[in-house]
């Protein structure tokens, strides 16, 4: 009788941290994920419309997410505006581009919404509600081989409260956006 009294309070430690501890591990080594959907513009020229979505994790510095992207009107400034490909060195003409997908995933970077000498430059950091990519964008007929490579962030919340509206998506060289978002 006196075994089973000492072993009782044993048991429901042992019952209840093989409940909690795998629930916190799992948590703390886990990825982020997010979603999202919108258009950014605000430099001088271009609008861009992307879509897509991921998974990242700071810590371990894993990233594996893509989408699709469209320039809607000519890029004519910045990353999207001369390709990396060197048979076609052109800007992101309206109506083209077909996917985005992520070189890295990177910690913050500096940004500006609209390009102007008189804006204020911006910080985001990646975090479990902004996620900071450099990414490859690719346009048709150019297969595996990126057109441009340029910074994007995506956010839960507005990335520049000093702009009108919404800001919760940026492309470098493009500008920020409004975007439906999704973070787990």
């Amino acid at each position: 009788m006196f075994r089973f009294f000492t072993w009782r309070p044993l048991l429901a430690v042992a019952a209840l941290l093989t409940v909690a501890l795998p629930a916190a591990v799992t948590h703390a080594a886990g990825n982020d994920a997010f979603g999202f959907n919108g258009t950014v513009s605000g430099f001088p020229t271009g609008l861009v419309r992307l879509t897509g979505g991921g998974a990242y994790n700071l810590e371990t510095g894993f990233v594996n997410s893509a989408g699709g992207f469209r320039c809607l009107r000519d890029v004519r400034q910045g990353p999207l505006s001369v390709s990396i490909n060197l048979d076609d060195p052109g800007p992101c003409l309206a109506g083209q581009g077909v996917r985005w997908d992520t070189a890295e995933l990177l910690a913050s970077t500096t940004f500006k919404c609209t390009g102007a000498a008189t804006e204020s430059l911006k910080t985001a950091s990646t975090s479990d509600t902004t996620v900071v990519l450099q990414a490859d964008f690719y346009r048709a007929g150019d297969a595996n081989d990126e057109s441009f490579t340029a910074q994007m962030i995506v956010s839960e919340t507005d990335i520049a409260p000093d702009i009108p509206g919404v800001q919760n998506l940026w492309v470098q060289g493009v500008g920020c956006g409004t975007a439906i978002t999704n973070f787990n």
